[in-house]
């Protein structure tokens, strides 16, 4: 699932089209007939979609599937990924693909830049890689779509990250600014800065403990938990702006109510791993740390704000099912992403279309393709 963008310099009009006609039937077939391709496309004559079809397949963006009862093809993740790139080439968020700069259990993190060379950040949901594998098999509504439901989930962890990332942002968090977002990908600021993983001294751990603290606080009385506030999803800035504007925090697609059933026990597991982390890398220990049930006193509504902007209860429902599995087999460990300065190789542009879903959703637009996406004619 490593992104490469080699073909995408290759590919017509008419290549995107019949990638997009796939991602459309994939709605309603996990392997999608060829016949519907074609009448999908719409492209005059037809003939072009079996040349078109050849060399989808040849760059690994579909996948002929053996032994199918009939003659059909499925999306890969790189044909996903070709279809958000696009889409962000097309709306000119994205001119150029560089350098990867971290890799996680659940996505993998590029240098990327626009046509006026500002460079930002791609991150590329990737779950059912690792994290949620063992999950497959416990969750009913996926049936026997897996491959196109890993695509649909990779597809929600990344419309609510864009969401929360947003609100936050808008709220005057230490958030990266979010640009774009389509599929299972977005696109952000690029912090200057390294994971505090990295940290291994500091002189004055007492005041980033201490602004660490009420980062967790005030996102709780906006009505957040972060769930996985650790070494690994906080930016130090290289250039800190002030005493509490010295970190960035990353990784938002897992985030809860204070409403949720398990609301304080992510709260205080948020706490444990900044102590523990403080204690072990840094010899900082204090006995001066937020309580869930003293401190975490509702002032804002971000959850609810970011549940009506569109993130449906629907796809609440099955994401939050989907992360609490997890959890429940011990694999809620960090996403060991990176964002920090870097120098990028720009490589290629690229262009793209849209998604599909899984299980129809009465009604809802969730699993669409957006129109706005699909190549011209």
């Amino acid at each position: 699932m490593k992104l490469n963008t080699a073909a995408m310099r290759y590919l017509s009009n008419d290549d995107f089209r019949v990638l997009t006609a796939t991602e459309m039937g994939s709605k309603n077939h996990e392997i999608v007939p060829t016949t519907l391709i074609v009448q999908i496309a719409g492209l005059r004559g037809g003939a072009g979609v079996g040349n078109c079809i050849s060399e989808l397949a040849k760059a690994n963006l579909i996948a002929r599937v053996k032994n199918a009862k009939y003659d059909g093809y499925r999306l890969t993740y790189g044909g996903y990924d070709y279809l958000a790139i696009k889409a962000f080439s097309n709306r000119r968020t994205v001119y150029s693909v560089g350098n990867q700069i971290g890799v996680g259990k659940e996505s993998d993190i590029f240098v990327v830049a626009n046509e006026k060379g500002r460079k930002c950040v791609l991150k590329i949901h990737r779950l059912g890689r690792i994290s949620f594998r063992s999950v497959k098999n416990n969750r009913d509504y996926l049936r026997n779509r897996q491959s196109a439901s890993w695509m649909y989930l990779s597809r929600l962890a990344a419309q609510k990250e864009f969401a929360f990332m947003k609100a936050l942002y808008e709220n005057g968090f230490s958030v990266p600014e979010p640009i774009d977002y389509s599929r299972h990908c977005i696109i952000m600021s690029l912090i200057p800065g390294f994971p505090m993983r990295q940290l291994s001294s500091h002189e004055d751990p007492s005041a980033l403990y201490s602004s660490l603290m009420s980062f967790i606080v005030r996102l709780a009385n906006h009505g957040l938990i972060h769930c996985d506030f650790n070494e690994f999803n906080i930016i130090i800035l290289d250039e800190p702006k002030s005493e509490d504007e010295q970190f960035v925090v990353i990784d938002f697609p897992q985030c809860v109510s204070i409403d949720h059933v398990d609301a304080e026990r992510y709260f205080k597991r948020d706490v444990d791993c900044i102590r523990r982390f403080f204690e072990k890398k840094l010899g900082y220990v204090s006995d001066d740390y937020p309580i869930f049930q003293r401190d975490a006193k509702r002032v804002a509504s971000l959850d609810i704000d970011v549940q009506a902007s569109g993130f449906s209860k629907k796809m609440v429902k099955e994401f939050e099912k989907a992360i609490s599995e997890s959890r429940e087999k011990g694999e809620d460990s960090t996403d060991h992403e990176e964002i920090g300065e870097h120098n990028s190789d720009e490589e290629d542009e690229e262009e793209g279309g849209e998604e599909d879903d899984e299980e129809d959703d009465e009604g809802e637009n969730e699993e669409g393709v957006d129109r706005d996406d699909e190549p011209e004619e």
